[in-house]
């Protein structure tokens, strides 16, 4: 396995992340288990997970997924080793209900951390994170942004940053972060921090051979203000697997959940197989090289990966052993050329 810090900090973590949405639905608690074992032994120590999963949202289930992982943090004594990340989810209507104000309020955040505390069976939360913005932008398959004149928001980067910063000195978080959120964002939070708010250390967004939309500004500014991406969906909820290209899985997570067909449109099918082509070409699976194109981009500080199997689980650790050649880059950046963002 490698290693790197959280930027400007000295939490170590591993350079592939243990993704856990599925855990609770499309996993058992046994099988989650079973994945956090293997991660552990392959040298993984960095696990993310979020209040609201398992992934799609069921209210009678939400929070599943962080009682895995304590049972599993309590079974094992082993909570020095891990890095643990976890989210608040933003205002949104599907999740109205989990909880009488949804927003970044203290109050909120109160209310999310103890109870993430408490499944996580944990007195502390390494990266805690921002799950979606609170405001009117372009995320999940948007990739344009449309303005509202009357939007009900107003600017609380200074608000949310102080409100966050009361629970670090508690010590009940260690570091924050933000996830699906845009440069603007991310500049907003960063002026805030120049005015002695608290700074933001990671940007948790979907990045891949499918979705590049955040090397056009993002990047620049993470790489500026050294704050690091954690890569979700690096393979396009397995349509970089390949596994979609000739046959329908039975129990592919676009087949059993048709409503997360981001990264299954016409143009995204032909991105990948342009892709596939290019790893027959060089001997790689196209599993192995979708994930080691983002394992060396050097705004990433880690890549997540998520697995229904244990199987799935060792072929994306193996990934980390990958050096994609200058000729691979190449080829895959001209297929980006010509299909670029087919499913942001």
């Amino acid at each position: 396995m490698k290693y790197t810090n959280l930027p400007r900090t000295n939490i170590k973590v591993s350079k592939l992340c243990l993704g856990t949405m599925t855990w609770g639905i499309q996993n058992t608690e046994a099988e989650g288990h079973e994945q956090m074992d293997y991660a552990v032994e392959q040298g993984i120590n960095f696990f993310d997970t979020a209040e609201l999963y398992p992934v799609p949202f069921d209210i009678n289930k939400q929070g599943d997924t962080e009682k895995i992982i304590g049972t599993w943090l309590k079974r094992h004594h082993n909570r020095d080793r891990v890095v643990l990340a976890t989210k608040i989810l933003g205002p949104r209507e599907f999740v109205k209900n989990v909880r009488p104000t949804i927003d970044f309020s203290k109050a909120s955040l109160e209310d999310a951390i103890h109870k993430s505390l408490i499944r996580l069976q944990t007195d502390y939360i390494d990266l805690y994170q921002l799950h979606w913005p609170d405001r009117n932008t372009n995320f999940f398959g948007l990739l344009d942004y449309k303005h509202k004149e009357n939007e009900a928001w107003s600017d609380n980067f200074n608000e949310t940053l102080h409100n966050l910063e009361v629970f670090v000195k508690q010590g009940k978080i260690r570091e924050i972060g933000v996830s699906n959120e845009t440069a603007y964002g991310v500049m907003r939070y960063t002026e805030e921090a120049r005015k002695g708010a608290i700074k933001i250390k990671t940007v948790q967004n979907p990045y891949s051979l499918l979705n590049r939309k955040d090397e056009i500004g993002l990047t620049e500014a993470m790489l500026r203000e050294d704050i690091g991406l954690l890569a979700y969906s690096p393979l396009g909820f397995g349509q970089l697997t390949g596994k979609y290209l000739n046959e329908t899985p039975k129990n592919g997570r676009v087949t059993q959940f048709p409503q997360f067909s981001r990264y299954h449109n016409e143009k995204s099918f032909e991105a990948t197989r342009a892709y596939d082509k290019i790893a027959k070409k060089h001997d790689l699976s196209l599993t192995q090289m979708s994930l080691a194109f983002i394992n060396q981009q050097d705004f990433i500080t880690t890549t997540i990966i998520g697995a229904s199997t244990t199987e799935q689980l060792k072929e994306n650790i193996g990934s980390i052993d990958i050096t994609l050649s200058e000729e691979v880059l190449k080829d895959i950046n001209e297929v980006h050329r010509s299909i670029p963002n087919p499913a942001p």
